[in-house]
């Protein structure tokens, strides 16, 4: 699973006009599933957006996760993540996994950040639409930027 991760003030997703998720502040992550991703990558990744260490604590320094920052998350899918742009001007999705299969991977993912295994990490979780076309509206906060891979973790 691949995630850009944004650290926003504010953000929400809409999908036909209507809103599916909003946060206050927090994280904005576009989540895109690999064809070859599992449960295993579902839970690293849901580890790690819990964890990121990327809110300022009382001294300004980046120590706090969302969960001591009072910030939520707001999981946007986007399968164009995993967009092959090595070679001509249209980028290639033979990378991403089937829709069929992405879907339940992602509600997965919603349900592991839903649920964690320590409460002290529970957010508010919002989220956009699995298959749909969306406008996202953020206001950066920072902006911090980051991009977390499963395939980079120790297997």
């Amino acid at each position: 699973m691949l995630a850009v991760v944004q650290r926003v003030a504010h953000a929400h997703v809409t999908a036909d006009g209507q809103e599916s998720g909003r946060i206050a502040r927090g994280l904005l992550a576009l989540v895109g599933i690999h064809r070859d991703d599992a449960d295993a990558d579902a839970l690293w990744l849901a580890d790690r957006l819990l964890g990121l260490r990327v809110f300022p604590d009382p001294a300004g320094k980046m120590n706090l996760n969302a969960a001591q920052a009072g910030a939520g998350l707001l999981m946007v899918p986007n399968f164009t993540l995993c967009a092959s742009t090595g070679k001509g001007h249209r980028p290639g999705f033979d990378a991403a996994m089937h829709p069929d299969r992405a879907r339940p991977l992602f509600l997965r993912l919603l349900e592991l950040l839903t649920t964690p295994a320590d409460p002290a990490r529970a957010v508010p979780i919002a989220a956009g639409v699995f298959g749909a076309d969306m406008a996202i509206h953020m206001h950066a906060d920072g902006p911090v930027t980051l991009i977390l891979d499963s395939s980079a973790r120790a297997r």
